[in-house]
């Protein structure tokens, strides 16, 4: 069976931080038009990357030879309320599965908070959520279909290949096309949200007690100034009334405050860089108190229309006070302009092999820069903070780590890069990016 080819293959990501020239675009609709490409591929003597909603800003995802345009892969396979587990094709995006568990009475355990991203994108990037007790997406993984270099599809889950299972679920796309994902989902339930803004000072001295006694505990501090948003997220069955936000005001926080406002002074930040100080202050007030109750995605989620660029990196917990209070101090003494704010989300200790979070619990840190602000300055500075804290960068972030740093911070990097071995000899799933943080 042939696979569908698609015109015009040039690519490039949200950000565009990443572009690239594949040799061709297939869009796959089947399992077995799936396996005909990577074997097609073979053939041809091309590399394969299979590529989701484009969401990452580093260069995972850039295909130099075959890209597998994976929206043609968004159907449910199968849900089970009684057991919680739900399969669906690999390409669904995330605002599609929350409709799907939404009429089954079921729910993700944790999200970030976009949900754009394809299901295999946002697992095998290392996406996650906050909450001190919960863990990101691919801990939610209870099994994958996969089509190897050699076109043979393959089921792995913890009894079954579980040493493939074990680097596919957070596999950077280095072992295997992801067809399918099996997901232990929860019941339904509803969050309830508090924002409030706090003195950083504040926020850090009593931190220990914010991410205990809350379910999902995350701020931002507004660079240039002492000032934090916090988010209190507090899970609730879905008997409690929910309190939604008016559609009035939603537009004004989500789409006219944080998105349209924020653009616009964003902008003038860019023409104007001496104003950014003054504009965070001004932002900092914006962003008012404020308190509603919803379906867990609805609050997990928000709308981003405002393109910057990120680097993240997940630091041992015990170090987030010193990492922020450096960074304070680097913005104002290299005169960085910095008009977006640094986010700060927590998360457990988990055991998958190239998590963020593997053995350690964890503060992940957002730095972020409007895109018509230069960010290499700001961004070079930051990493050498988190480096020195014996940071891991977000697998789909902009870092310049490579193999040999890496591999110092992963307990499991060759487990990792053996069964690499295995499943793809001859790297038909590399990519330059793949290159530099797995080495050749």
């Amino acid at each position: 069976m042939g696979t569908p080819v698609v015109e015009n293959s040039r690519w490039q990501n949200w950000s565009g931080t990443e572009a690239a020239e594949p040799v061709r675009t297939v869009r796959p609709e089947g399992l077995e038009e799936l396996s005909a490409a990577v074997v097609a591929a073979g053939e041809d003597g091309l590399r394969v990357k299979a590529v989701g909603a484009g969401h990452s800003f580093s260069g995972i995802a850039a295909p130099d030879g075959v890209r597998v345009d994976m929206g043609g892969l968004d159907e449910v396979v199968s849900v089970d309320p009684k057991s919680g587990l739900v399969t669906v094709e690999a390409g669904m995006p995330l605002w599609r599965l929350n409709q799907v568990l939404d009429a089954h009475g079921l729910a993700l355990e944790n999200m970030g908070d976009i949900d754009r991203q394809t299901i295999s994108g946002a697992i095998s990037t290392g996406t996650h959520g906050t909450g001190d007790r919960y863990r990101g997406f691919a801990w939610q993984v209870k099994g994958l279909k996969l089509v190897l270099a050699s076109g043979e599809t393959v089921q792995c889950t913890e009894f079954e290949r579980p040493e493939l299972f074990a680097a596919a679920r957070l596999g950077l796309g280095a072992v295997g096309v992801i067809a399918e994902v099996t997901l232990q989902c929860v019941p339904a339930f509803r969050l309830h949200a508090v924002e409030r803004p706090e003195r950083l000072d504040a926020v850090l001295e009593g931190l220990d007690e914010l991410v205990a006694e809350n379910d999902h505990f995350e701020f931002y501090w507004f660079p240039h100034t002492d000032r934090t948003l916090t988010k209190r997220n507090n899970r609730h069955a879905m008997s409690e009334p929910s309190r939604a936000p008016s559609r009035l005001s939603y537009w004004w926080n989500e789409g006219f405050t944080e998105n349209t406002l924020f653009s616009a002074s964003n902008r003038v930040g860019v023409r104007f860089p001496g104003m950014v100080p003054r504009l965070n202050r001004v932002a900092g007030r914006v962003w008012s108190a404020r308190e509603y109750t919803d379906v867990s995605h609805k609050i997990f989620t928000s709308p981003r229309s405002v393109v910057f660029r990120e680097m993240e990196y997940a630091l041992p917990r015990e170090a987030l006070p010193s990492v922020l209070r450096e960074l304070h101090a680097l913005v104002g003494r290299e005169a960085h302009t910095v008009s977006f704010p640094v986010e700060v989300r927590f998360a457990a200790a988990d055991d998958i092999w190239l998590s963020t979070a593997q053995g350690r619990r964890t503060a992940y840190v957002a730095v972020h820069q409007f895109h018509g602000h230069d960010h290499v300055p700001y961004f070079r500075d930051c990493e050498a903070v988190f480096d020195a804290a014996e940071g891991r960068p977000h697998w789909g972030k902009m870092h310049t780590l490579g193999a040999e740093q890496l591999s110092r911070r992963y307990k499991h990097f060759e487990d990792f890069r053996r069964v690499r071995d295995g499943a793809d000899p001859e790297r038909r799933f590399a990519n330059p990016y793949l290159e530099r943080v797995l080495g050749a």
